[in-house]
């Protein structure tokens, strides 16, 4: 059967790349190499049967002719939303990439995300050099500080303008890649050559058309310290249990992977598998009567249908739903539950969320952060706009913003990831 609706990877362009690269001595990649999106041999012959060119991406990487100036060009840089491991090396990275491949002299870092591009808030740009984040890679968080919520595109637009701004790179989740999408319609609108390009930046891993953002493999690393935590608390008391919240507001990728890094974790519940507060209940008690104890991983996003919402779902200044807390609300159900049962039993509850989120990142995390960086600068060089880089069955790739906004990537509950869960914890798949 034909695909009525193909996937678009097609990438906007300032128009054609006139100015020879400066760099020198490098494999530059083909205006015309594209990585095919499907990974299943069934879609290519499916796609060929329909005489349909089948959904590929551009790949990321530097190209023979540019678009840009390199020794007139301004470029800025925006981090926004909450703490991941990595963003100060990204940060690093596109200014190395900048200075050291096409010798951009004047890079600016907008102070404390979307806020830093309005004039009425007085944040001053921070000029960031070489030299000035050389080490910043070794710290957590994002020199430039962050904030949530988008501004008036216009007012941002008008700030790239005054700083005659060439290329805009936005480190973000998808409110921060929508309110990318929205500065590209102003500057479209304004009929100005200024291109924006996005780095998405989310430690739940949420973001569709890409294998993996940066700060998930800091984060499970860090998680499991805590579950490990978990465990020995939950083997020193009898019936122990050690409950463990991590984050994934809508997707349990972390939760997933800290429990198969840890196999001593007994429950995983995650945001893409409801559950019942009974069902699942029942079958911790019967966890503990066969084993007297049990660890459990729970994604922050897991079980929200089991909490009573007072005057509907309220949301935080980047458009996400803010979640009542699931892991206070299920230590208080299991002690309740076994309290009533007349069972004795030892809940030790721990939300290292902050904790894990504001650490630097680790070493293959900070070259993934590397490559990305290196990438962005290229798309952003040859002209490309209104797209995010990414990393697509190992290779870098440019996907359109909107593209990467359309939906949340969650995990796939027929894929291997879930069933290794399955398989490691030994829950059962259902426990409704």
């Amino acid at each position: 059967m034909a695909n009525e609706n193909p996937i678009d990877f097609t990438i906007s362009k300032l128009g054609e790349c006139h100015f020879p690269s400066p760099i020198k001595n490098r494999h530059f990649i083909p205006e015309d190499d594209r990585l095919l999106y499907g990974g299943r041999l069934k879609d290519l012959q499916r796609a060929l049967e329909a005489h349909q060119e089948p959904p590929a991406m551009e790949l990321a990487g530097p190209r023979e002719k540019i678009f840009f100036d390199p020794k007139e060009l301004c470029c800025g840089i925006v981090t926004c939303g909450g703490l991941c491991p990595g963003l100060n090396d990204v940060v690093r990275a596109v200014v190395m990439g900048l200075h050291d491949e096409y010798g951009v002299k004047k890079v600016y870092g907008f102070r404390y995300g979307y806020e830093g591009l309005v004039k009425k808030f007085g944040h001053v740009p921070m000029e960031l050099t070489p030299k000035g984040v050389s080490r910043i890679a070794e710290m957590g968080g994002t020199i430039l500080g962050s904030s949530r919520g988008n501004q008036d595109a216009g007012e941002m637009v008008d700030m790239l303008e005054s700083l005659k701004i060439g290329i805009l790179f936005t480190l973000g989740g998808d409110g921060t890649l929508r309110g990318a999408h929205d500065i590209s319609q102003e500057i479209n609108r304004r009929g100005l050559k200024i291109a924006v390009i996005g780095i998405p930046k989310t430690i739940d891993n949420d973001i569709s058309f890409v294998q993996k953002t940066f700060g998930l493999e800091t984060a499970v690393s860090e998680a499991r310290r805590f579950t490990y935590a978990a465990h020995s608390e939950a083997t020193g008391a009898r019936n122990g249990i050690g409950l463990v919240k991590l984050m994934g507001r809508d997707s349990g990728f972390i939760a997933a992977y800290t429990t198969l890094a840890d196999s001593q974790v007994n429950f995983c519940l995650v945001p893409e598998v409801p559950f019942t507060l009974s069902g699942f209940l029942q079958t911790l008690e019967k966890r503990l009567k066969e084993k007297a104890h049990a660890v459990i991983v729970v994604a922050e996003g897991a079980g929200q249908d089991l909490l009573k919402k007072e005057g509907g779902s309220k949301k935080d200044l980047s458009g996400n739903v803010l979640h009542d807390d699931i892991g206070v609300f299920l230590r208080n159900e299991i002690k309740a539950y076994f309290k009533k049962a007349g069972m004795e039993a030892s809940v030790k509850y721990i939300d290292p969320s902050y904790t894990i989120r504001s650490m630097p990142a680790i070493a293959h995390d900070s070259a993934f952060c590397l490559l990305l960086g290196y990438a962005a600068v290229h798309a952003g060089m040859s002209g490309r706009t209104d797209m995010m880089v990414g990393s697509w069955k190992g290779e870098a790739t440019h996907v359109p913003i909107t593209l990467a906004t359309s939906k949340r990537k969650k995990i796939d509950l027929d894929g291997w990831l879930w069933e290794a869960v399955l398989a490691s914890t030994g829950q059962p798949a259902d426990m409704a």
